[in-house]
Protein backbone atom coordinates (compact mmCIF):
# COMPACT_ATOMS: atom_id res chain seq x y z
CA UNK A 1 0.00 0.00 0.00
CA UNK A 2 1.27 3.44 -0.99
CA UNK A 3 0.30 6.81 0.49
CA UNK A 4 -0.73 8.99 -2.45
CA UNK A 5 -1.87 12.61 -2.56
CA UNK A 6 -4.19 13.59 -5.41
CA UNK A 7 -4.48 17.34 -5.99
CA UNK A 8 -7.82 18.43 -7.38
CA UNK A 9 -9.13 15.29 -5.71
CA UNK A 10 -12.79 16.30 -6.01
CA UNK A 11 -12.60 17.45 -9.65
CA UNK A 12 -13.70 15.71 -12.85
CA UNK A 13 -10.50 13.69 -13.16
CA UNK A 14 -9.11 13.76 -9.61
CA UNK A 15 -12.25 12.24 -8.13
CA UNK A 16 -12.04 9.23 -10.44
CA UNK A 17 -8.27 8.84 -9.91
CA UNK A 18 -8.89 8.84 -6.15
CA UNK A 19 -11.55 6.15 -6.50
CA UNK A 20 -9.30 3.97 -8.66
CA UNK A 21 -6.38 4.19 -6.25
CA UNK A 22 -8.49 3.55 -3.17
CA UNK A 23 -10.13 0.54 -4.78
CA UNK A 24 -6.62 -0.83 -5.38
CA UNK A 25 -5.93 -0.60 -1.63
CA UNK A 26 -3.82 2.56 -1.47
CA UNK A 27 -4.14 5.28 1.17
CA UNK A 28 -5.24 8.34 -0.76
CA UNK A 29 -5.45 11.96 0.38
CA UNK A 30 -7.79 13.97 -1.86
CA UNK A 31 -6.65 17.57 -1.76
CA UNK A 32 -8.90 20.43 -2.85
CA UNK A 33 -9.72 23.93 -1.65
CA UNK A 34 -12.76 22.78 0.31
CA UNK A 35 -12.22 19.08 1.07
CA UNK A 36 -11.37 18.36 4.70
CA UNK A 37 -9.01 17.36 6.21
CA UNK A 38 -6.81 18.41 3.25
CA UNK A 39 -8.43 21.72 2.27
CA UNK A 40 -5.55 23.62 0.65
CA UNK A 41 -5.48 26.39 -1.93
CA UNK A 42 -2.36 25.48 -3.88
CA UNK A 43 -1.92 29.05 -5.12
CA UNK A 44 -1.49 30.16 -1.49
CA UNK A 45 0.25 27.00 -0.29
CA UNK A 46 -0.97 27.35 3.30
CA UNK A 47 -1.35 23.96 4.97
CA UNK A 48 0.32 22.14 2.10
CA UNK A 49 3.29 20.89 4.13
CA UNK A 50 0.97 19.02 6.50
CA UNK A 51 -0.99 17.52 3.59
CA UNK A 52 2.18 16.20 1.91
CA UNK A 53 3.82 14.85 5.08
CA UNK A 54 4.34 11.09 4.80
CA UNK A 55 3.21 11.00 1.16
CA UNK A 56 5.20 8.85 -1.28
CA UNK A 57 3.50 9.83 -4.55
CA UNK A 58 1.68 12.99 -5.68
CA UNK A 59 -0.74 12.93 -8.62
CA UNK A 60 -1.20 16.54 -9.69
CA UNK A 61 -4.64 16.96 -11.28
CA UNK A 62 -5.53 20.43 -9.96
CA UNK A 63 -5.66 23.00 -12.76
CA UNK A 64 -7.68 26.02 -13.85
CA UNK A 65 -7.80 28.16 -17.00
CA UNK A 66 -8.35 31.17 -14.73
CA UNK A 67 -4.63 31.33 -13.94
CA UNK A 68 -2.31 30.44 -11.09
CA UNK A 69 -1.18 26.98 -12.22
CA UNK A 70 2.52 27.88 -12.24
CA UNK A 71 2.41 29.38 -8.74
CA UNK A 72 0.50 26.34 -7.49
CA UNK A 73 3.09 24.00 -9.03
CA UNK A 74 5.96 25.87 -7.38
CA UNK A 75 4.30 25.52 -3.96
CA UNK A 76 3.58 21.84 -4.55
CA UNK A 77 7.13 21.08 -5.74
CA UNK A 78 8.65 22.88 -2.76
CA UNK A 79 6.45 20.97 -0.30
CA UNK A 80 7.13 17.69 -2.08
CA UNK A 81 10.88 18.23 -1.84
CA UNK A 82 10.66 18.96 1.90
CA UNK A 83 8.54 15.87 2.50
CA UNK A 84 10.81 13.56 0.48
CA UNK A 85 8.13 12.65 -2.06
CA UNK A 86 9.55 10.05 -4.44
CA UNK A 87 7.30 10.55 -7.46
CA UNK A 88 5.27 13.44 -8.91
CA UNK A 89 2.78 12.52 -11.66
CA UNK A 90 1.29 15.34 -13.75
CA UNK A 91 -1.62 15.34 -16.19
CA UNK A 92 -1.13 17.68 -19.14
CA UNK A 93 -2.75 18.24 -22.52
CA UNK A 94 -1.77 17.17 -26.02
CA UNK A 95 -0.61 20.23 -27.96
CA UNK A 96 0.54 22.46 -25.09
CA UNK A 97 3.73 23.01 -27.09
CA UNK A 98 1.91 23.66 -30.37
CA UNK A 99 -1.27 25.63 -29.62
CA UNK A 100 -0.63 29.24 -28.44
CA UNK A 101 -3.50 29.30 -25.96
CA UNK A 102 -2.73 30.98 -22.63
CA UNK A 103 -3.91 27.99 -20.60
CA UNK A 104 -1.79 25.63 -22.71
CA UNK A 105 1.27 27.82 -22.22
CA UNK A 106 0.75 27.59 -18.45
CA UNK A 107 0.44 23.79 -18.63
CA UNK A 108 3.69 23.61 -20.60
CA UNK A 109 5.41 25.85 -18.06
CA UNK A 110 4.27 23.51 -15.26
CA UNK A 111 5.67 20.54 -17.18
CA UNK A 112 9.03 22.30 -17.32
CA UNK A 113 8.95 23.14 -13.60
CA UNK A 114 8.32 19.49 -12.79
CA UNK A 115 11.06 18.27 -15.12
CA UNK A 116 13.54 20.63 -13.44
CA UNK A 117 12.31 19.94 -9.89
CA UNK A 118 14.83 17.26 -8.96
CA UNK A 119 11.93 14.94 -8.06
CA UNK A 120 11.13 11.67 -9.77
CA UNK A 121 8.46 12.62 -12.29
CA UNK A 122 6.02 11.37 -14.89
CA UNK A 123 4.02 13.52 -17.33
CA UNK A 124 1.03 12.23 -19.29
CA UNK A 125 -0.56 14.36 -22.01
CA UNK A 126 -4.08 13.50 -23.16
CA UNK A 127 -6.65 14.95 -25.53
CA UNK A 128 -9.77 16.71 -24.24
CA UNK A 129 -12.25 14.82 -22.07
CA UNK A 130 -15.75 14.04 -23.33
CA UNK A 131 -16.96 16.10 -20.36
CA UNK A 132 -15.37 19.30 -21.69
CA UNK A 133 -16.83 18.83 -25.17
CA UNK A 134 -20.26 18.31 -23.59
CA UNK A 135 -19.86 21.46 -21.49
CA UNK A 136 -18.92 23.52 -24.57
CA UNK A 137 -21.87 22.17 -26.54
CA UNK A 138 -24.30 22.70 -23.67
CA UNK A 139 -23.25 26.35 -23.67
CA UNK A 140 -23.41 26.71 -27.45
CA UNK A 141 -26.87 25.10 -27.60
CA UNK A 142 -28.40 27.85 -25.47
CA UNK A 143 -28.68 29.94 -28.63
CA UNK A 144 -31.20 29.28 -31.42
CA UNK A 145 -28.28 28.43 -33.73
CA UNK A 146 -25.42 26.22 -32.56
CA UNK A 147 -22.22 27.85 -33.79
CA UNK A 148 -19.19 25.57 -34.25
CA UNK A 149 -15.62 26.45 -35.25
CA UNK A 150 -15.21 25.57 -38.92
CA UNK A 151 -12.34 23.27 -39.83
CA UNK A 152 -11.59 22.32 -36.20
CA UNK A 153 -11.59 18.69 -35.11
CA UNK A 154 -11.35 17.12 -31.68
CA UNK A 155 -10.36 13.72 -30.29
CA UNK A 156 -12.28 13.41 -27.02
CA UNK A 157 -11.41 10.71 -24.51
CA UNK A 158 -13.22 9.13 -21.58
CA UNK A 159 -12.08 10.49 -18.20
CA UNK A 160 -12.29 7.02 -16.65
CA UNK A 161 -9.70 5.69 -19.09
CA UNK A 162 -7.35 8.56 -18.28
CA UNK A 163 -7.87 7.98 -14.54
CA UNK A 164 -7.00 4.31 -15.00
CA UNK A 165 -3.78 5.22 -16.79
CA UNK A 166 -2.82 7.81 -14.15
CA UNK A 167 -3.43 5.29 -11.35
CA UNK A 168 -1.20 2.84 -13.19
CA UNK A 169 1.56 5.44 -13.60
CA UNK A 170 1.28 6.53 -9.95
CA UNK A 171 2.04 3.02 -8.72
CA UNK A 172 4.97 2.52 -11.11
CA UNK A 173 8.46 4.07 -11.00
CA UNK A 174 8.95 7.59 -12.44
CA UNK A 175 8.91 7.37 -16.23
CA UNK A 176 9.44 10.94 -17.48
CA UNK A 177 7.29 11.98 -20.44
CA UNK A 178 5.18 8.95 -21.38
CA UNK A 179 3.30 8.34 -24.63
CA UNK A 180 0.39 10.66 -25.29
CA UNK A 181 -3.13 9.31 -24.86
CA UNK A 182 -5.83 10.22 -27.37
CA UNK A 183 -9.48 9.39 -27.78
CA UNK A 184 -10.58 6.70 -30.26
CA UNK A 185 -11.81 9.05 -33.00
CA UNK A 186 -10.81 12.35 -34.57
CA UNK A 187 -14.11 14.12 -35.27
CA UNK A 188 -14.93 17.56 -36.62
CA UNK A 189 -16.50 19.78 -34.00
CA UNK A 190 -19.51 20.17 -36.29
CA UNK A 191 -19.94 16.38 -36.32
CA UNK A 192 -19.69 16.25 -32.52
CA UNK A 193 -22.29 19.02 -32.30
CA UNK A 194 -24.72 17.04 -34.44
CA UNK A 195 -24.13 13.92 -32.31
CA UNK A 196 -24.89 16.01 -29.23
CA UNK A 197 -28.13 17.33 -30.72
CA UNK A 198 -29.27 13.83 -31.66
CA UNK A 199 -28.52 12.49 -28.18
CA UNK A 200 -30.26 15.34 -26.37
CA UNK A 201 -33.24 15.57 -28.73
CA UNK A 202 -32.65 19.26 -29.35
CA UNK A 203 -33.38 20.89 -32.67
CA UNK A 204 -30.83 23.49 -33.69
CA UNK A 205 -29.24 24.37 -37.03
CA UNK A 206 -25.46 23.94 -36.79
CA UNK A 207 -23.55 26.88 -38.25
CA UNK A 208 -19.81 26.33 -38.89
CA UNK A 209 -17.96 29.63 -38.55
CA UNK A 210 -14.36 30.20 -39.59
CA UNK A 211 -12.47 31.98 -36.82
CA UNK A 212 -9.29 34.03 -37.03
CA UNK A 213 -6.12 34.13 -34.97
CA UNK A 214 -3.04 32.03 -34.21
CA UNK A 215 -4.83 29.75 -31.78
CA UNK A 216 -7.50 28.73 -34.26
CA UNK A 217 -4.94 28.27 -37.02
CA UNK A 218 -3.11 25.85 -34.73
CA UNK A 219 -6.37 24.05 -33.90
CA UNK A 220 -7.31 23.79 -37.58
CA UNK A 221 -3.86 22.30 -38.18
CA UNK A 222 -4.58 19.65 -35.55
CA UNK A 223 -1.96 20.76 -33.03
CA UNK A 224 -4.12 19.44 -30.19
CA UNK A 225 -4.65 16.00 -31.75
CA UNK A 226 -2.69 12.74 -31.59
CA UNK A 227 -4.25 10.39 -34.18
CA UNK A 228 -1.25 8.08 -33.97
CA UNK A 229 -2.07 7.54 -30.27
CA UNK A 230 -5.82 6.90 -30.57
CA UNK A 231 -5.71 4.44 -27.68
CA UNK A 232 -9.01 5.39 -26.03
CA UNK A 233 -11.98 3.06 -26.38
CA UNK A 234 -15.11 4.96 -25.34
CA UNK A 235 -16.73 7.09 -28.05
CA UNK A 236 -18.53 10.40 -27.61
CA UNK A 237 -21.87 8.76 -28.42
CA UNK A 238 -21.30 6.13 -25.73
CA UNK A 239 -20.48 8.86 -23.23
CA UNK A 240 -23.63 10.78 -24.14
CA UNK A 241 -25.76 7.65 -23.79
CA UNK A 242 -24.48 7.15 -20.23
CA UNK A 243 -25.18 10.79 -19.36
Amino acid sequence: MTTILVTGGTGTLGRVVTERLRSAGHEVRALSRHSQPYAVDLREGTGLDAAVEGVEVVVHCASTPRGGDEQAARHLIEAARKAGVAHLVYISIVGVDRVPLGYYKAKLAVEQLIEESGLGWTVLRTTQFHDLVLKLLDTAARLPVLVSPSGVSDQPIDVGEVAERLAELATAPPAGRVADMGGPEVRTFTDLARAYLRATGRRRPVLPVRLAGKTYRALRAGGHLTPEQAVGKGTFEEFLARR
